[in-house]
Formats: structure tokens, sequence, C-alpha cells
């Protein structure tokens, strides 16, 4: 049993403070969860998500409208959100109903619920790596189209990947990811009086949105990543990781948290 789902009495995080980097929109869980161990959560968004509008995100939603797409494939609960923001009615252009012909990949189990929810249905594939490599080994080969709707700064290289299984994979910005010039108060504060026990990345654009965005910190706090995408990030930057979350799941990274700070 994870360390959350332990006796309530439990509080394996009491006194510790950690800093967390993905956007406020989707800190509130996790902050609850840390509350309910004992933790003190700073939410301090190390990366905002922006809505993409282009032509061609426009031409790929009508494509998929029209069961064009073969597959979609589906990296980040950001990129389900875009998805449900722009088809929004079971009547409207690419509603659920659209996607029936179409296979959907999601990217892990957090992904994958968020697609339950909007669409009522389960996704075709969830790879046991919840990794862009790991998606791409698990994916069948065959031919036609797969629509990539990502992150404007993700790597391109799950697109190769899908190409080199024969697929003729297509690819639009699903959001456009901004960093911010500085933290919020609380979270400076903290950093510079050395009251941060540690911090957690989610993924290698938070990693590199708050190595941006601090400036004075005291005492180093542990660094805790969600998968090894992040990790790698981390120490790029000269970060030490002491753990990195297994599964990559919001729920692994919460035990991570507890292996490193209630020792």
């Amino acid at each position: 049993m994870s360390a959350a789902g332990k006796g309530g009495r439990a509080k394996p995080l009491a006194a510790r403070t950690v800093v967390l980097t993905r956007p406020a929109d989707q800190s509130a869980s996790l902050a609850a969860t840390l509350r309910r161990l004992g933790a003190r959560p700073i939410v301090a968004p190390a990366i905002e998500i922006a809505p993409a509008r282009s032509a061609a995100l426009t031409r790929a939603l009508r494509d998929l409208d029209a069961g064009d797409f073969a597959w979609i494939t589906l990296t980040s609960q950001a990129t389900v959100a875009m998805l449900a923001s722009r088809l929004p009615s079971p009547r409207a252009l690419g509603s659920p109903r659209a996607l029936d012909g179409t296979r959907v990949a999601a990217i892990g189990d957090g992904t994958a619920a968020a697609f339950r929810r909007w669409a009522r249905r389960d996704p075709d594939l969830v790879p046991a790596t919840f990794t862009t490599t790991g998606l791409a080994r698990a994916f069948p080969r065959g031919d036609g189209r797969v629509l990539c709707a990502r992150a404007d700064i993700a790597p391109p290289g799950l697109e190769d990947a899908l190409a080199a299984k024969g697929w003729s994979p297509t690819r639009v910005d699903a959001y456009r990811t901004r960093m911010p010039r500085t933290l919020p108060r609380e979270a400076r504060d903290a950093l510079r009086a050395g009251e941060v026990d540690a911090v957690t990345f989610t993924s290698a654009s938070t990693v590199r949105g708050f190595v941006g965005a601090i400036d004075a910190v005291a005492r180093a706090p542990k660094v805790v990543c969600i998968g090894p995408v992040t990790a790698k990030e981390a120490r790029t930057h000269g970060l030490t990781v002491h753990a990195v979350a297994r599964p990559h799941t919001i729920e692994g990274l919460v035990d991570a948290l507890v292996r490193v700070l209630a020792r």
C-alpha cells in the first residue's frame, strides 16, 4: 500500500515543506494529499499552460472529426484539457463521438483517467512505462495517420519512432508552455530561509522553469522527480536527484517523497 493510503493518523511528512512546481490547476490534489500526510505544500508553478491557436491545430481537429486519423496520442493531461476546451459539445466538431473510429494512446494513468472523464471510454493503449519512449515502444506497427497533439516544446522523438513503425504522424501544438520570471513570494521566502525540505518536478519543463525563476537558496532541498526524463533534465541543470517515482505517477511521487523525507 502506498504511503498516501496508510492509516489516517500517520503523518510521515509532518513539519516538512515541499514546493510543487507543476501548474497551479494541476497541483490541488497533490497538495491535499501532502497536507493529509502532515506536510506544508507550497504551490509554485514553474510553468504555465496557455492555449494554442493555429490553423494547423484546427485542420487536425477537422481531420479527426472526419475519421482521417487511425490513432491519436495523448502525452499529457493538458492535451486532454485542450480537446475538452476546443470540443466541448457532443454535437460539436471533433466531439468524443468522433473518436469512436480512432484509437487512443495515453502516456500514463493520469492522462488515461482524464481522457475517460471527458470521452467516457477507455484509451486503447497505455504503456507499462509512462514515458514517450515507453509509448513509442508499446505502439504497434501499422500504417495510417497518427495525430500527435503535444506541447510546443516537446521534442520530436515520438513522431520519429512512430514513423519508423510505418505510421504517418502529424505533429501539432496542442498547447504552449510558458515559464514565469519568478516564483510566488511564499516559495521565494521559504527557499531563502532554508525552510524547503523538497521540491517536486513532474516534467522536464518544470525543471527548466524552476531553475530559471529561482534566485537565492539558503539550503538545497531534496529533489524528487516523477520519471527518468525529468530526472535527467534535473541533473543536466546541476541538481542532485534524491528519488524518482516508481511508478511514474503522482501517487508514486508521493511515495518517493515519503521515502526521502521520512527517514
